[in-house]
C-alpha cells in the first residue's frame, strides 16, 4: 500500500492532464470522452492500479469493469495485472454486459418464478426451452429483472464494488444502461465511463443517443475529456479534426498538437471495381514486398455488404498469392479465447518459427504466473508438441498431409483441460456455448482447408498474423494498423442516417496510424446475387472527400 500523493502511474507511463485527474479521483463519479487512439483503456487501467495500489479502494472490497467485447473485457484486465500484479488484480472483475448479466441470474436464479423461472442447470442457446434454456439475448432482461425484485441482490452487488468502470460507453444501449442504473444509482459507488461519442455506430443496435449527458445527470458525474492522439501521425489527425468539427466541435484538438508533416493520405478515383480491385492488389503487393509492412498492419475496410464490394480485391490477392481474412467469413470466431488457444497450438505445431504463437499460448495458459509455474507449463507443452510433431510426421508417411490436426486439437485440449479453458471468459461458465466455440473453431479451420489445403497457411490467416484484413468498419473499431483502405467512399455506400454514417466515417479513417487511402468508383457491377437496389453507377461521397482533400499526398 502507498500513500495517495506518493503514487505515479504504473511502468512510468506519463498521463495527459485529464487522464491523471481521472486516474486519481476519489469520491466522484466520470463521464470521460476520448478520441480515438487517446489511451482509453490504459487509462482505466492506470486507475484500477491507483484505487487497489492507494488502498482507494478498501479491502474487500472489488473493481468491476464491463465491456461490451470478450477481447475487450479480457485486454483491460490484462493491463490491470501487469500494472499492478496478480494479487492486487485479483479484485479487478472484468466482464461483458452478458457476462455479468450471467452471474447475477446464476447467484439469485431463485428470485425468477412464473414462465422465467430457470431450472439449475439451465443452458445458453436456441431453441429456447422453457425453464431450460434461454439465449444471449435474454440475459440482460433476466437481470433486470432480479434488480427490481430483490433488494438481497441489489444489496449484495452493491456491497461487492467500490468502483465500477464503463468502456466504450457510448454504444450502451437502453436495457443495459437499465441494468447499470437498478444496480449502482444512489449509492456511494465511483462509476467511471470511458467513450467517445464520435465513434458511436451501434445505433442499428439500440445504443442511446445523448448517453453521456443522461449518465452525467443520473450520476452527477464530472464530465472530461482526452484529447491527445497516440495513434495517428500529424497529417492524419490534421484530418480527422476536421470530421471532429463536424461531430462534436468542442472536442477539436488544440493545434500545437498537431504539426508536423508525417503520414500519408490518398483519394483514388477508378473507372471500375475491377480497375480499383486490381490497383489496390498491386500497391498492397508494393506494401508487404519492397517496403516490408506486416500483412497484419494492412486493412481493407467496408462500410457495409463486404462480400459484395471486396469481391474483386479478394480475387486479385488470391492471384497473387498475397493470404487476406475476411473478417465477413470469420465473424467473431477468431476473438474468442478458446479459438486463439486452438490455433495458436497447432501454429507451434504445424508452423517452422512461431514465436508470435507460442508467446500467445503461454500468456493463456500460464497468464502472469511466477517464473517457476510458467518454466513447468514451458516444458511441459514444449513437450506435448514435440509428441504431436513427431505423431504427425509418421501420419504423413501413410496419410494426407495434415489429417491427424484434429486429433492432436483433441489431445491438447485433454491436456489444458477443461476448468483452464473455461477460465478464459466468463462467457465460458456455459459449457454449451465453449462447445459452439470449439466447433465454430472446428468448421473455420475445415473451410479455409477446403480452398488452401496449406494448414500452416490455413493457420496464418485465421489468426491474422500473416493476413492482409479484410472487414466492415464496425468490426474494425478498436483495432490499428499502419496502413488503412477505405474501400467505396460513396454515396451508394454510406446511405443510412447522416450522423451515424459520419461516425462510421470517423471511425475508418481513425484506425490508421500512417497512411489513408479512401478509393472511389465510378461504376460498380452487379454481383452475380443481384442483391436488392444494387446501383451500378456510383458517385463519390462530396462530404468525406472532403475532408482529405486538403491533406493529400499525392494523387494516384
Amino acid at each position: 500500500m502507498i500513500a495517495i500523493d506518493a503514487w505515479q502511474p504504473a511502468d512510468g507511463l506519463t498521463l495527459e492532464p485529464n487522464a491523471l485527474l481521472a486516474a486519481k479521483e476519489q469520491e466522484r463519479c466520470l463521464a470521460l470522452t476520448a478520441g480515438p487512439g487517446a489511451g482509453k483503456t490504459e487509462m482505466l487501467a492506470q486507475r484500477a492500479d491507483f484505487l487497489l495500489r492507494t488502498g482507494t479502494c478498501r479491502y474487500p472490497k472489488r473493481i468491476l469493469a464491463i465491456s461490451f467485447k470478450v477481447d475487450a473485457s479480457k485486454n483491460l484486465k490484462e493491463r490491470v495485472q501487469r500494472r499492478c500484479g496478480t494479487d492486487l488484480a485479483s479484485r479487478f472483475d472484468s466482464y461483458t454486459f452478458h457476462a455479468f448479466a450471467k452471474r447475477i441470474i446464476d447467484r439469485f436464479r431463485p428470485v425468477l418464478t412464473g414462465k422465467d423461472a430457470l431450472e439449475p442447470g439451465y443452458t445458453l442457446g436456441k431453441p429456447k426451452v422453457t425453464h431450460n434454456q434461454i439465449d444471449f439475448d435474454d440475459l440482460v432482461p433476466l437481470a433486470i429483472q432480479i434488480l427490481k425484485k430483490s433488494k438481497l441482490a441489489r444489496n449484495a452487488i452493491r456491497q461487492t464494488y467500490s468502483d465500477v468502470f464503463l468502456d466504450e460507453f457510448q454504444d450502451c444501449t437502453d436495457k443495459q444502461y437499465e441494468l447499470v442504473k437498478l444496480a449502482f444509482q444512489g449509492t456511494g459507488i465511483r462509476l467511471t465511463a470511458v467513450g467517445d461519442t464520435k465513434q458511436k455506430i451501434m445505433g442499428w443496435a439500440g445504443a442511446l443517443d445523448g448517453i453521456f449527458q443522461t449518465f452525467a445527470a443520473d450520476f452527477a458525474a464530472v464530465p472530461l475529456n482526452m484529447y491527445r492522439n497516440f495513434r495517428s501521425k500529424p497529417r492524419l489527425l490534421r484530418l480527422q479534426n476536421e470530421i471532429i468539427r463536424k461531430l462534436d466541435p468542442a472536442s477539436v484538438m488544440p493545434d500545437g498538437q498537431l504539426t508536423g508533416g508525417e503520414g500519408e493520405v490518398f483519394a483514388w478515383d477508378f473507372e471500375d471495381s475491377r480497375q480499383e480491385a486490381k490497383c489496390l492488389a498491386e500497391q498492397i503487393a508494393v506494401w508487404v514486398g519492397p517496403e516490408r509492412i506486416p500483412h497484419s498492419e494492412i486493412a481493407v475496410l467496408i462500410s457495409k455488404q463486404l462480400d459484395l464490394y471486396a469481391d474483386h480485391l479478394m480475387a486479385e490477392l488470391e492471384a497473387r498469392g498475397i493470404p487476406f481474412r475476411n473478417e465477413q467469413q470469420i465473424q467473431d470466431i477468431a476473438a474468442e479465447p478458446a479459438a486463439r488457444l486452438v490455433v495458436d497450438y497447432l501454429s507451434c505445431v504445424y508452423g517452422t518459427r512461431e514465436p508470435r504463437a507460442w508467446e500467445r499460448l503461454m500468456n493463456l495458459l500460464a497468464p502472469f504466473a511466477d517464473d517457476d509455474l510458467q518454466a513447468n507449463v514451458r516444458q511441459t507443452f514444449q513437450r506435448l508438441i514435440s509428441h504431436h510433431r513427431t505423431l504427425a510426421a509418421v501420419a504423413n508417411r501413410t496419410y494426407p498431409p495434415y489429417s491427424e490436426w484434429k486429433e492432436v486439437v483433441s489431445d491438447f485440449l485433454t491436456k489444458v483441460g477443461g476448468t483452464t479453458i473455461s477460465a478464459l471468459s466468463p462467457d465460458y461458465e456455459s459449457s454449451v456455448y465453449l462447445k459452439q466455440v470449439l466447433l465454430d473453431t472446428q468448421m473455420h479451420i475445415e473451410k479455409l482447408l477446403a480452398s488452401d489445403p496449406c494448414l500452416p497457411g490455413v493457420l496464418k490467416r485465421f489468426s491474422g498474423d500473416q493476413a492482409i484484413r479484410i472487414l466492415t468498419i464496425h468490426k474494425s473499431k478498436g483495432l490499428e494498423f499502419d496502413s488503412v483502405v477505405i474501400l467505396g467512399v460513396e454515396d451508394q455506400t454510406f446511405w443510412g442516417d447522416a450522423d451515424e454514417e459520419r461516425c462510421a466515417f470517423f471511425v475508418g479513417v481513425s484506425r490508421a496510424k500512417r497512411r489513408l487511402v479512401l478509393t472511389v468508383s465510378r461504376r460498380r457491377e452487379a454481383p452475380p446475387s443481384n442483391p436488392y437496389r444494387w446501383q451500378e453507377n456510383r458517385t463519390q461521397h462530396a462530404e468525406f472527400i472532403r475532408y482529405a482533400m486538403p491533406f493529400l499526398s499525392s494523387q494516384q
